[in-house]
């Protein structure tokens, strides 16, 4: 009888074997979260640091966005410029907004490339802002006397205010084209950014050199 037992617990012995082997093959299957954690883990460090694929896709919808506005508000801007031309009274003035209406279709055409080179149509998108300085410009000429450097003061704020909002926009665009890699798109709009400093620049110019002073000698009669 005893030795009936021992060998059925022999039996027993050689049938777990198997289920052993196959629970010890089945181990490295728990490892598998722990790979999946850390893969998780990579991708949180990625954006920590350079922008993922999805993230630099976002940006350049903005960037695109952007581009579209001050499209909209350069062509707008060529239609008030001949406006602000015919209404200065100074020489240098009239001939400063001619020479910016150039400057300003030229622009339009770096936008328009700039478009090309990133696969995009050329479309506009209203400014709003740029409305709005227009519609100031045009409420400055009807608030002064025609003829007037006073008058001619006012279309220098209004023209001022116009080109910070370029500079603005221009150099928000040319270190977002940079972050994209976009560095020749880069350095087209860089062209424009400077003409828009330049043209600031000789506004100010204008303004402390002789016509903010004769507009502070006219009087209301």
């Amino acid at each position: 009888m005893a030795k009936n037992t021992r060998s059925a617990s022999k039996t027993a012995t050689k049938k777990s074997a198997p289920a052993k082997a196959a629970a010890k093959k089945a181990a490295p299957a728990k490892a598998a979260p722990k790979k999946a954690a850390a893969a998780s883990n990579s991708r949180s460090a990625n954006r920590g640091g350079a922008a993922s694929f999805d993230e630099a896709s976002l940006l350049r919808e903005l960037f695109i966005e952007e581009l579209r506005d001050i499209y909209w508000a350069e062509k707008h801007l060529t239609k008030a410029l001949p406006k602000l031309r015919k209404a200065a009274t100074n020489p240098e003035l009239a001939n400063a907004f001619e020479t910016h209406l150039a400057q300003t279709e030229e622009q339009i055409g770096r936008v328009e490339e700039v478009f090309e080179m990133m696969g995009e149509a050329a479309r506009a998108k209203k400014c709003e802002a740029m409305e709005g300085l227009v519609q100031e410009a045009q409420q400055g000429i009807e608030d002064t006397p025609k003829g007037s450097n006073v008058r001619d003061a006012a279309l220098i704020i209004c023209a001022q205010k116009v080109e910070h909002y370029e500079i603005a926009a221009y150099g928000s665009l040319v270190q977002l084209a940079k972050t994209l890699g976009e560095n020749e798109v880069a350095t087209l709009l860089a062209e424009t950014l400077e003409e828009e400093k330049q043209t600031d620049e000789l506004l100010t110019e204008l303004a402390v050199s002789g016509i903010n002073i004769s507009a502070s000698q006219e009087s209301e009669d």
